[in-house]
């Protein structure tokens, strides 16, 4: 059955929205709903992405911690950028290509949230052949430190989850 119908829930809550939305139970959109909830359900299977394997998750209260500590101060890195434009000089945005030795899909979608959701940063691009990645900073006042936080702050603990 389930090579049929990977989804049945899925199917029967597809047949279920089209009568509804025809607002009848001929038999024409019975077979058309059937049709469409079984195309949808095969869409979802092709599309199901490979199972995550967690290691060592006694890892990730340290990694959240850090995070954490990394989104404060850039929030309050960035705040003091907005509030006081011109304190402390010239101000030098900029990209940093940093390799990367994580592969793992779930590792760099985990590091590419993290580096999104830290004020100041986002992550522009990742070169898979090269294992590189893109990073745009706010305020690039030392390139040495971003690759520093990203490889042993968060980089090698993901590995550790992840891989």
């Amino acid at each position: 059955m389930r090579r049929f119908l990977p989804h049945p829930l899925l199917a029967l809550f597809l047949l279920s929205a089209w009568l509804l939305l025809m607002e009848s139970i001929s038999p024409g959109a019975v077979v058309l709903g059937g049709v469409l909830a079984v195309g949808g359900s095969w869409t979802l299977a092709s599309l199901a992405s490979p199972r995550a394997r967690l290691r060592r998750l006694t890892v990730l209260p340290g990694l959240l911690g850090d995070v954490l500590v990394e989104v404060m101060r850039s929030n309050y890195a960035v705040a003091r950028i907005i509030v006081h434009p011109a304190d402390g000089g010239v101000r030098r945005s900029g990209f940093i290509y940093i390799p990367l030795d994580m592969r793992a899909p779930y590792g760099l979608a985990a590091l590419a949230c993290i580096l999104t959701a830290t004020p100041g940063t986002v992550w522009v691009d990742y070169d898979s052949a090269e294992g590189t990645m893109l990073l745009h900073v706010l305020d690039l006042v030392d390139e040495a430190e971003w690759v520093h936080i990203v490889k042993e702050r968060w980089e090698r603990r993901l590995m550790e989850i992840f891989e």
